[in-house]
C-alpha cells in the first residue's frame, strides 16, 4: 500500500439489521477532491454481495425502524457542512431531510413506535459560529464575536473547539410528517450525549454531567425527560463516567462504565457493563479482566444476552453476557466474533448477529454471526498480515505485540511504532501506517507494553507513577524478539509514534538513542508542566498519571532529556492540535536545534490530534510520503 493507495480503501462503518434489510455505511477517502465519500451498501444475507444503496456525497449512521419499514441515517449533502438527519423507505425511494440544523444532527435514534427519532444537536449561542446575534441579523465574523468568559476547567475538545457556548441539546422528530420540526427537550444549560428511548416510548434517556454539568466531574449520570417536554430527572448515579444508555424491555438501564471511586486516578480503567433495575445497581462483568469497547457501539439486548465488544490481548470481541450476570470473568463470557480480529461496530434482530470485523491485512467485512463473511469490499491493494510477537521482559513480565513483515527475504530496515493513549492498544485490525511502511520495504514493529489496553487494569494502570520505566523495558523487549528474525536489520532501527507515542519516542532516543539511527516524533507529549495547562484534558491527565509536583512531572518529560538527543529527529505536529498543543512541539524542536541536533519540524495547518485517522485526505497522503522521505533519508 503506497500513500495514494489511500483513496482505494473501502471501510464498512455502522451496520444495522431488521429481518432480511442489513445496511452498512462505506467510506472512501478521497485524495483529489479532499474528502470522504459514501453511501449506504445494502448486504444481501445469502452471501450474494452487496449494493449500493444511496448515492449522496456521504451517508452514514444507518438504523432501520423497529417495524422495518424505514431508515433514518445522516446525509453530508455538501462538503464541509455538516450532517442532517434523513429517513427514507426500507424498500427504496427518495430520502428526505429531517433537520436542517446549523452545526448539524447527531445519530438517530428510533421510538419504539417506528415514528419519533431521538437525536442530539449542537446549538450556537447568538453571536457565535454563524449564528445572528438577533433573529433575521447577521452573524459577525469570528474576529468580530464577543470574548468568552470562561469558569470551568474543562471548556474545549480537541477536534472540536470550544463548548460551553454549544452545548449539545436533546431533540425529537416525527420522522413521518412532511414538514415537522424538530422539538427541543432541553435547554442547552447543560450538554446532553447518547440518547435513548425508554421501553414505553413515553421518555428519552440520556447522558449529563453530575448535577447537570454543575461543575467539572469524572461522573456521567443517566437522565431521562419526558418525550411530551418536561424537566430532566435523575435515573441512576453512575459509578464513573457513563455511556451508551440502553433501556430494557422491563424497565432499568444497561450502560458502560469505568469505576472511579473518589480519591482514585481517574485513567486506564477498564470499562464495565452496568445494569439498573430501579432497587439497586449491578456490575455484570469483571473489572480486571472485561473492558468494553464503547467505539463499536451501544450494548444490545437480545433473547440470550446482551451483545458488547470487549478489548482483548489486541483483539475487539464481539461477546456475550448473561443478563443475570455478576462480575462475570472474560473466559465465561460466549465469543461470538473478532478472534484475532477487531469488531468495528455491530447489531442484532433477534437471534440474528451481524458485526463489521477488520483484520491485519483487511480494512473490514461484515459477517454474519454464525453464518460467515457476507461482503467483498476487500481491497485493490495487496496487504500484508500481522505475525504475533511474544517475549519476557527483564523482570519475566510476558510482553505481546505484533511484527509486520514487507516482501522479500531482508534483511529488512525497521520501524519501531509506539501507538498513544497510553491506554490504547495495537492489534489484529487494520492499521493503515503498518501497511504503507510495510510496503516501501520497512519490518515495522508494534509494541503492546504494559500501559496498553486490553490485558487487564493492573496492566493498563502499571505506569501510573512510572512513565519510562517498565513501558521501556516492554517496547525494548518486544523489539529484541523481532530483531531475533534473520530477515530484521538491527543496523538499521527507527523509531516513531503519536501522542504517548511520540512521548515515548522522544524519550527513547534520549535514554536509548544507541538503538535507532532517527526519530519521527509525532504530536507528542515532551513536557508535562505546560502540558497539565495547556491541553484540552492537561487539567486532570498530569497529575493521574505523573502526580502533582512539578519535580516529578519534569522528571518524566522528554524535553528535561534534550540534551542526550544527538539522532536525527523530526518533530510533527497539527497546528490546531488541542490534546497535545503545539508548544509540546516547539519546545522541543528549538531546544534540539540550539543543541545542535540534526532536527526539522513538520505542521499541518487546520488540523488536531486526530489527523493519521480522520484528517483530511490530502494532508494524510502528504504525511505518508513525508514518512517515507525520512525513512529513505535515515535508514537506507
Amino acid at each position: 500500500m503506497r500513500p495514494d493507495d489511500l483513496q482505494s480503501l473501502t471501510q464498512p462503518g455502522s451496520v444495522s439489521v431488521r429481518g432480511d434489510l442489513v445496511l452498512v455505511n462505506v467510506t472512501t477517502p478521497d485524495v483529489a477532491a479532499n474528502a470522504y465519500r459514501g453511501g449506504l451498501h445494502r448486504v444481501a444475507l445469502d452471501g450474494g454481495g452487496t449494493s449500493r444503496w444511496t448515492w449522496a456525497e456521504r451517508d452514514l449512521a444507518p438504523r432501520i425502524s423497529p417495524d422495518g419499514r424505514w431508515v433514518a441515517f445522516l446525509r453530508v449533502t455538501e462538503r464541509g457542512k455538516a450532517p442532517q438527519l434523513h429517513v427514507m423507505p426500507s424498500d427504496g425511494g427518495e430520502a428526505r431531510a429531517l433537520t436542517d440544523l446549523r452545526l448539524g444532527a447527531g445519530t438517530p435514534v428510533w421510538a419504539p413506535d417506528s415514528r419519533r427519532i431521538a437525536f442530539t444537536s449542537r446549538v450556537a449561542e447568538p453571536g457565535r459560529y454563524g449564528a445572528p446575534l438577533v433573529e433575521g441579523g447577521e452573524a459577525p465574523t469570528p474576529d468580530a464575536e464577543a470574548p468568552r468568559h470562561i469558569t470551568r476547567l474543562d471548556y474545549r475538545i480537541d477536534d472540536l473547539g470550544f463548548t460551553a457556548d454549544r452545548h449539545a441539546r436533546l431533540f425529537t422528530v416525527d420522522a413521518l410528517e412532511p414538514g415537522a420540526e424538530p422539538v427541543e427537550l432541553t435547554d442547552g444549560t447543560f450538554s446532553v450525549a447518547d440518547p435513548a428511548w425508554t421501553a414505553d416510548g413515553e421518555a428519552v434517556l440520556f447522558l449529563a454531567e453530575r448535577d447537570l454539568g454543575a461543575a467539572e466531574a469524572f461522573h456521567n449520570d443517566v437522565y431521562r425527560v419526558p418525550a411530551a417536554g418536561g424537566e430532566p430527572e435523575l435515573v441512576v448515579a453512575a459509578p464513573g463516567a457513563a455511556m451508551l444508555p440502553v433501556a430494557l424491555p422491563g424497565g432499568g438501564v444497561l450502560f458502560y462504565s469505568p469505576e472511579h471511586a473518589p480519591g482514585t486516578s481517574p485513567v486506564a480503567r477498564n470499562t464495565s457493563l452496568w445494569r439498573f433495575d430501579g432497587a439497586g445497581l449491578v456490575r455484570l462483568t469483571d473489572t480486571e479482566t472485561v473492558d468494553c469497547e464503547k467505539a463499536a457501539g451501544p450494548p444490545v439486548v437480545t433473547d440470550a444476552g446482551v451483545l458488547v465488544a470487549v478489548r482483548h490481548r489486541g483483539a475487539v470481541e464481539l461477546r456475550r453476557v448473561p443478563l443475570d450476570a455478576d462480575d462475570a470473568v472474560l473466559d465465561d463470557l460466549e465469543l461470538l466474533a473478532g478472534e484475532r480480529a477487531e469488531v468495528k461496530s455491530f447489531a442484532a434482530d433477534g437471534d440474528r448477529v451481524v458485526a463489521v470485523v477488520s483484520t491485519s491485512d483487511n480494512p473490514g467485512e461484515v459477517e454474519l454471526v454464525g453464518g460467515g463473511t457476507l461482503t467483498d469490499f476487500g481491497s485493490t491493494v495487496p496487504l500484508r498480515p500481522s505475525v504475533e510477537l511474544t517475549g519476557t521482559a527483564p523482570d519475566g513480565y510476558p510482553v505481546h505485540g505484533w511484527l509486520v513483515l514487507p516482501e522479500g527475504e531482508g534483511p529488512h530496515p525497521v520501524l519501531l511504532a509506539v501507538h498513544g493513549g497510553p491506554f490504547m492498544y495495537h492489534g489484529w485490525g487494520f492499521f493503515d501506517e503498518a501497511q504503507v511502511y510495510a510496503a516501501a520495504g520497512y519490518a515495522v514493529v508494534l509494541p503492546n507494553p504494559r500501559g496498553s489496553a486490553g490485558y487487564g487494569q493492573a496492566h493498563g494502570q502499571a505506569v501510573i507513577g512510572g512513565f519510562g520505566t517498565v513501558d521501556v523495558d516492554d517496547i525494548l523487549a518486544v523489539l529484541d524478539v523481532a530483531l531475533e528474525r534473520p530477515e530484521l536489520d538491527a543496523d538499521r532501527v527507527g523509531v516513531m509514534g503519536g501522542s504517548y507515542g511520540g512521548f515515548m519516542t522522544s524519550w527513547l532516543a534520549a535514554h536509548h538513542g544507541e538503538r535507532f539511527r532517527a526519530a519521527w516524533s509525532e504530536r507528542a507529549v515532551n513536557a508535562w508542566d505546560s502540558f497539565a495547562g495547556s491541553s484540552d484534558i492537561g487539567w486532570f491527565f498530569t497529575d493521574a498519571y505523573c502526580g502533582p509536583g512539578l519535580e516529578a512531572q519534569r522528571s518524566m518529560s522528554p524535553l528535561t532529556y534534550a540534551e542526550k538527543i544527538t539522532m536525527p529527529f523530526m518533530v510533527v505536529h497539527s497546528e490546531h492540535d488541542w490534546r497535545c498543543p503545539l508548544e509540546q512541539a516547539q519546545r522541543m524542536y528549538v531546544a534540539l536545534r540550539r543543541n545542535g541536533v540534526e532536527a526539522e519540524m513538520l505542521l499541518f495547518p487546520g488540523e488536531g490530534h486526530e489527523l493519521t485517522r480522520s484528517g483530511k485526505p490530502r494532508h494524510r497522503a502528504q504525511r505518508f510520503q513525508a514518512v517515507l522521505d525520512w525513512w529513505a533519508r535515515h535508514l537506507a
